[in-house]
């Protein structure tokens, strides 16, 4: 799992309009969700009920600790024929196959093997490190080209290849709780989980949703930027506390698919705002493994909204994409 980076900002003691709070437990984290009451209206009844259930479903379908999810069973299966799939699970694949594509490869749901054999899945922190033998026979059956999809189904090319949908499905629980609320007739909100969030509209005293961005740095919680971001999504990604050290060396917890081997590089945390929070979530995760060069290559060419951070002797440098200068105010 990726470590996000974004909190909203908010006071409520200044709303002039009634903010409805609701929050709760899914995909292994925590929801919240805001939202301002219609003027003449009253807090939509049973909506957190909804909410709860439409989560469990997505739960239920993309989970891969639940072992009896849609996409466990999947990955169980050992044949190469075609296994038919929820329309819900077909979508977030199939984005996270075109952002794989977009990024080269880079975005890979078929990774979680790798990150297992370095030891930041479920599997315990290996003794040593993995050799070359090792990492090769992982990626006989890693790689978006062991992985296709019909109008309602998946189709393995390998019988060992697993799928996580990690790095895109609470992007997806969120764009779906925004649309239940869109739905309700809702217009102004805030959708979080697990650190993806959507913004629409503005807060209870009429200003602006605002975003803080953490400082990349595993010593303190500090704020890097504050931001609006207008009707969209914010997803952050960094690997500055998810890591190890063995024999003096840092691993990071990033895979890179092309190499099978942990990121080396001074790009330490990617935000991407868009107006899908799917999308959002995949984005960073695809431009921190890429490093500075690449990212800032892809944002521009894509006309993706992006800010990057790196390390250097110095401090931090900071770059913004096109973009994301035209799309978000930042505030400091």
């Amino acid at each position: 799992m990726l470590l996000i980076m974004v909190t909203v900002l908010f006071a409520c003691s200044d709303d002039k309009q009634q903010v409805v709070h609701l929050r709760g437990e899914t995909m292994g984290t925590t929801y919240n969700v805001k939202y301002v009451v219609p003027e003449d209206s009253q807090p939509e009844a049973g909506l957190k009920q909804k909410i709860d259930k439409r989560l469990n479903e997505i739960n239920a379908l993309m989970s891969t600790y639940d072992t009896g999810s849609e996409l466990s069973r999947f990955n169980q299966n050992r044949y190469t024929t075609s296994y038919p799939v929820s329309e819900d699970t077909l979508t977030v694949v199939n984005e996270a196959l075109r952002l794989g594509k977009m990024s080269d490869g880079v975005l890979d749901i078929t990774v979680g093997p790798l990150v297992n054999l370095w030891g930041f899945g479920p599997n315990k922190r290996p003794e040593t490190v993995p050799t070359e033998q090792q990492i090769n026979n992982v990626r006989e059956y890693v790689g978006l080209d062991k992985i296709a999809t019909t109008q309602n189904a998946l189709i393995k090319s390998h019988p060992m290849v697993y799928v996580d949908l990690s790095t895109i499905a609470k992007g997806y629980g969120v764009d779906e709780v925004a649309n239940l609320l869109r739905e309700a007739g809702i217009d102004n909100f805030l959708v979080e989980i697990g650190g993806e969030m959507r913004v629409r509209g503005h807060r209870g005293n009429g200003d602006d949703w605002l975003v803080a961005i953490e400082k990349p740095v595993s010593t303190e919680r500090a704020v890097q930027k504050i931001l609006s971001v207008g009707d969209n999504a914010i997803a952050t990604s960094g690997d500055y506390r998810n890591y190890y050290e063995q024999d003096g060396k840092r691993y990071s917890h990033l895979i890179d698919p092309r190499t099978g081997k942990p990121i080396n590089h001074n790009l330490v945390a990617v935000t991407v705002v868009s107006p899908s929070s799917m999308t959002a979530d995949g984005l960073a995760t695809a431009l921190i493994v890429m490093g500075w060069d690449e990212a800032k290559a892809l944002a521009e060419k894509e006309a993706l909204a992006v800010l990057l951070i790196r390390k250097t002797e110095n401090g931090f440098e900071e770059f913004t994409s096109s973009a994301f200068e035209q799309v978000v105010d930042v505030r400091n």
